[in-house]
């Protein structure tokens, strides 16, 4: 199993240089296709000062300097991505979580930072996650190269776990050191019985593994402590959340990862 074709999306309000080297890194490992893609949407609606709502020339205006940035972003894409690595650059003035979905169609990964609070700009990472049905990399704050050599799993039997480990079998097949962790208050023989069939499965792929189990209840920064402990810069775990509304919640654990930017997270539900 390898990533054969990875999206990576660029914020049109941050630098992208970190994240395009990222992903140009990844698409060289895996001998993958790369497919660069910015978007950014004009709000429906413009308010006055007079409290008054108005189309027209300040959405077009938006409009002009959005697809400005866009070529911009495009040309740095081209300018960063080796020609050795196969590529291609897609943009699209719309709300950049609704783009990847597209994009998500024809891939196998899509590479991501983290999001900021608007929805016409930037991902929503929760979101995406959810609701993309692939598996998302999110990339540490400024991080330009992602080694992988110590990858923690997060280990929680269900289907989201289960979809997560096969998600992240091309990064723990060139890992190092693969350590499978499950957050319990207390070790049962069920827990030990549940890490031990996912070793197994992952030797089943000539992996090596050892399990943990980190003793208390499920929560996110004991788990990005944990893996600061054994030095790992990827976190491998599912994705936990349903929508409510218009709005998603999220279990604690995945909340808490998505919010995270010190550590590189690799999230699918």
């Amino acid at each position: 199993m390898s990533y054969r074709t990875i999206v990576v999306n660029l914020a049109v309000d941050t630098k992208p240089a970190p994240i395009v080297k990222l992903a140009a890194e990844l698409a060289k490992r895996f001998d993958a296709h790369l497919i660069g893609l910015a978007a950014a949407d004009v709000p429906p609606l413009v308010a006055t000062g007079e409290g008054l709502v108005y189309e027209g020339e300040v959405m077009q205006i938006q409009r002009t300097e959005i697809e400005k940035r866009l070529a911009e972003l495009r040309d740095i894409f081209e300018e960063l991505v080796p020609s050795s690595i196969s590529n291609e650059w897609t943009q699209h003035i719309c709300g950049p979580t609704r783009a990847l979905g597209v994009a998500a169609r024809s891939a196998d990964l899509i590479v991501t930072a983290n999001g900021g609070e608007d929805v016409f700009r930037a991902v929503d990472i929760g979101g995406l996650v959810l609701g993309v049905g692939r598996p998302v990399l999110i990339a540490a704050e400024n991080a330009e190269h992602l080694l992988g050599k110590t990858v923690l799993v997060a280990w929680k039997d269900g289907r989201e776990a289960r979809r997560a480990l096969s998600d992240s079998l091309p990064f723990l097949v060139t890992a190092n050191e693969v350590v499978v962790a499950s957050m319990e208050p207390h070790s049962s023989e069920d827990v030990r019985n549940s890490l031990a069939d996912v070793a197994v499965f992952l030797e089943q792929h000539g992996i090596t593994t050892r399990t943990e189990v980190i003793a208390g209840d499920a929560d996110g920064d004991r788990l990005v402590a944990f893996a600061r402990s054994i030095h790992a810069d990827l976190i491998v775990s599912g994705a936990y959340g349903h929508s409510r509304l218009r709005e998603w919640a999220f279990g604690g654990v995945t909340r808490s990862l998505i919010g995270q930017s010190g550590i590189t997270r690799l999230l699918s539900n």
